[in-house]
């Protein structure tokens, strides 16, 4: 049994209105160094919202999320942090177009699967 964390990833159209979809999650578990991410932007829901976001930017901001996950020199100095800082700093509050919900504790036997799983229940 693994202990892990994760977090909801979301679009917020425009921060200050507050409103978002969720758009990814992240899954994180300190003993195993596991870190992976799974993203899908629905343009029909994108399309819905008014924003100054531009959808091929805001999937150019999803591939930098995933660099910096998957530790790719492309991610930046994030990027070469530890997997357990990187989580932190994705997860961080912050005030733009892409957040996370807190982070959500729990315990699994598989985390590939429960990454799926969370996926299909918070995004699809």
């Amino acid at each position: 049994m693994q202990l892990y964390e994760y977090a909801v990833i979301r679009f917020v159209p425009q921060v200050e209105r507050e409103e978002f979809f969720n758009i990814g999650v992240l899954v994180f578990c300190k003993r195993s160094k596991y870190i992976k991410v799974k993203f899908f932007v629905d343009p029909n829901k994108f399309q819905l919202f008014k924003t100054e976001v531009d959808y091929h930017n805001l999937l150019e901001y999803v591939d930098a999320f995933e660099n910096i996950v998957a530790g790719n020199a492309s991610g930046g100095p994030i990027a070469t942090m530890d997997v357990a800082e990187r989580f932190r700093w994705l997860t961080a509050v912050r005030s733009s177009c892409i957040q996370t919900s807190r982070p959500h504790p729990g315990r699994t036997l598989d985390l590939g699967l429960l990454l799926d799983k969370l996926f299909v229940e918070t995004v699809l």
